[in-house]
């Protein structure tokens, strides 16, 4: 369907509706082509009607903060759905914590603290919940899936569903959400612990990510998983004994550069945007990283940081 004939189709919608929006501002590495469509919806019943009326065959991308992504420069076909202030509320009551989608881990972490609930590992993570929930995400050796009750979701349909661990099959950094659906908000149960107390760790746990990652050049975090079998998972029977940036270090691949990408010389798993990347340098170089790893020691890593959209064409 072209864009005008998709636009006509889309009637009394609320939020805001852009044609052709960059997305390069959106994501963390700055880099990336336009959306087709990027809707921004004004809250959930705006989200439902909208998705009522997307025509099946429109693929959609639910996208947060950009903080796990290199969109390709030559952008992004269908809709790109953005979570803005009407999805971003943080509610408690007893032991649980309910956050909306578009609420960032860091201050969702810092909300339950206030409140004597331990979510402290969401501290160090960048992005928002909604991402979290759909990478299970985690850092020391906790994760969403420890902590996770619940999540609501607008299927394709425009219709609401509750979603269960069971139903998301939680594993290493994935879930099973269902195709084409918006996760909108998520309840976790959390430990009680003294807020001096949470808050302290959280200001250790800043303090320890600052000194040995990247954190103020321009990264996705993390560019690939620890290599099978120790992958953090946190399972008795998994070990952390071999990390992504020792087997690139390995390979001689830190301090790599590839136009305006650079493996970074604090972190060799942290691929940063040194100043002018495109998305095509940054993906370039992770492959090369990847094909230096297998040839060093025979192991092929996998990304971490999602990759969307098109390459320009030659």
């Amino acid at each position: 369907m072209h864009t005008a004939d998709l636009l006509d189709a889309l009637t009394d919608i609320r939020g805001r509706l852009t044609e052709g929006r960059a997305l390069a501002d959106l994501t963390w590495l700055r880099v990336g082509g336009p959306a087709e469509l990027l809707f921004q919806p004004a809250d959930l019943e705006d989200l439902q009607a909208f998705l009522r009326q997307l025509p099946d065959a429109v693929p959609v991308f639910p996208m947060g903060v950009g903080s796990n992504l290199i969109v390709r420069d030559g952008g992004l076909p269908g809709v790109v759905i953005r979570l803005g202030r009407g999805f971003n509320g943080i509610e408690f009551e007893g032991d649980t914590v309910t956050a909306g989608a578009a609420a960032l881990d860091a201050h969702v972490a810092r909300k339950a603290a206030d409140a004597g609930l331990d979510l402290t590992f969401l501290r160090t993570i960048p992005g928002s919940i909604g991402g979290a929930v759909r990478m299970n995400a985690g850092c020391y050796g906790s994760y969403v899936a420890d902590v996770f009750v619940s999540a609501t979701v607008v299927l394709r349909d425009g219709s609401l569903r509750e979603v269960t661990a069971d139903d998301l099959n939680f594993q290493y950094r994935q879930s099973d959400l269902p195709d084409g659906a918006v996760l909108v908000a998520a309840t976790f149960k959390a430990d009680a612990g003294a807020p001096e107390a949470l808050h302290a760790r959280m200001t250790d746990q800043i303090a320890k990510r600052d000194s040995s990652q990247p954190t103020k050049d321009r990264s996705a975090g993390s560019t690939f998983r620890n290599p099978a079998g120790f992958s953090s998972t946190g399972q008795a029977d998994d070990v952390m004994d071999l990390k992504a940036w020792k087997v690139i270090d390995d390979a001689g691949m830190r301090g790599a550069t590839l136009g305006g990408a650079q493996m970074s010389e604090m972190h060799s798993n942290f691929l940063i945007n040194a100043g002018g990347a495109t998305a095509a340098d940054l993906e370039g170089l992770g492959e090369l990283v990847r094909k230096k790893v297998y040839d060093n020691s025979g192991i092929w890593l996998e990304w971490e940081i999602k990759r969307i959209g098109k390459a320009l064409a030659d």
